[in-house]
């Protein structure tokens, strides 16, 4: 009997997250080694609890979650969900419009599909989270990726969108605020974006699992608010404003003209109906979830552990000669910049394996957020403020000298840590 091989449609499938490097990474802890995951925007690892607000929610209330709920979700979370995005300004829709599912990872699973025929081309910002570029190939279609500018705080590139798209083109997605760089999108910025949905017909999917970790007193603007005359899918979550990773309750609301989406609507239903339904007892703490804006604000304002631990980010990321960076507005990531001239890299993940091997901080390069050059790497931002600097400072220690065409760092769990010229 041959060996199975695996299927086509994954050879650009990648999870760079929790890719061969974090695998390095557990084997060095394995082998007794601390290392610094700064990989993923998990809060409960760093120490983030369980808010009061979540804990009430569930009290008393455990046997209400034992079975099958409604496949769209249960009633009082979908018209919680429904009442949060109408106060940001979505009109017209009903609890009718909200489709709960576990975490917007599977949301974005029965979002595209129904959509997309193969080789249907779907407009994907780099750098953005994998999920996207992901979930396109594994629907059958193509993502096309356009440029943000991080010469302009990392704004989508509207000529370089508007150049991508051709008769293929379904979609056009919004990742406000973006994973990894923390760029918010002001209004401007997204009235522009729904002009071009409009213009060519596209439907746009619309990422705002960080709406509610916003710094510096601005103001998320929900992109479907400002194009009511457009199909917009809009999809949020509890894993990031309320610690809720683990709970993977995510949901997607869609708004717009109800004649253009109806057979589109009726693909969602297939799905969402052939796995019942999404975990119960995630979605009995949304509507006290929504009803506390205090956890996210408090983690996000002066004093807040998330502002302060950007504060402290930046601040020695400013010291390290050879590296810039664009400050985040949202969520808790920063994403700087290499001067790969000045390190000689052509290589980011080996940049990223050399780190590890010499210093046991794990990143994620910024190949892993579909970024086309070797000069990038995402901070998660989510440690105590005096990790965050120690680990900066490390990573200033280690780029002072570093020349990737003449260095080899071995691995410090089979080897031990130097480094080697070649």
């Amino acid at each position: 009997m041959e060996n199975y091989k695996m299927a086509e449609k994954m050879s650009n499938v990648h999870s760079d997250i929790r890719g061969p490097l974090f695998v390095e990474a557990m084997k060095m802890q394995e082998e007794g080694i601390p290392v610094l995951k700064l990989n993923t925007g998990n809060p409960a690892a760093f120490g983030f609890g369980l808010p009061e607000s979540i804990k009430n929610a569930l009290t008393g209330h455990l046997e209400e979650g034992v079975g099958y709920c409604d496949f769209q979700g249960m009633k009082k979370s979908r018209e919680a969900i429904c009442e949060y995005e109408r106060k940001k300004g979505i009109k017209g829709i009903t609890p009718e419009d909200v489709f709960i599912g576990n975490g917007v990872s599977e949301v974005v699973s029965f979002a595209l599909p129904p959509l997309l025929n193969d080789n249907d081309e779907v407009l994907v910002p780099a750098p953005s989270y994998s999920l996207w570029g992901n979930s396109v190939y594994l629907a059958g279609g193509k993502p096309v990726f356009y440029l943000c500018d991080e010469q302009s705080k990392w704004y989508p590139d509207m000529a370089d969108i508007r150049s991508k798209i051709t008769p293929k083109t379904k979609a056009l997605v919004v990742i406000n605020p973006n994973n990894p760089t923390g760029a918010l999108y002001p209004e401007e910025v997204l009235r522009q974006l729904a002009q071009i949905a409009r213009e060519f017909h596209l439907i746009l999917f619309v990422d705002e699992i960080y709406d509610r970790l916003v710094m510096d007193d601005l103001t998320h603007i929900s992109l479907a608010s400002l194009a009511e005359d457009i199909p917009v899918v809009t999809m949020n979550g509890l894993s990031k404003s309320h610690c809720l990773c683990g709970y993977r309750c995510g949901w997607m609301v869609i708004s717009g003209p109800r004649h253009l989406t109806e057979e589109y609507r009726k693909g969602v239903v297939k799905l969402t109906s052939m796995r019942l339904c999404a975990n119960t007892l995630g979605q009995m703490v949304i509507p006290a979830a929504l009803e506390d804006m205090e956890t996210p604000a408090a983690m996000v304002r002066p004093g807040g552990r998330i502002y302060e631990q950007r504060k402290a980010t930046i601040e020695e990321l400013k010291k390290i000669d050879g590296l810039s960076f664009v400050k985040n507005s949202g969520a808790f990531y920063v994403f700087p910049k290499l001067d790969i001239r000045k390190f000689q890299i052509t290589d980011d993940k080996k940049f990223a394996r050399d780190l590890l091997y010499a210093t046991n901080i794990l990143l994620v390069p910024g190949s892993g957020f579909d970024w086309n050059a070797p000069d990038h790497f995402r901070i998660v931002m989510l440690p105590d403020k005096e990790v965050l600097s120690d680990a900066v400072r490390k990573i200033g220690s280690f780029l002072d000298g570093y020349n990737q065409k003449r260095v080899s760092i071995q691995s410090v769990y089979t080897h031990p840590k130097k480094l080697q010229k070649k």
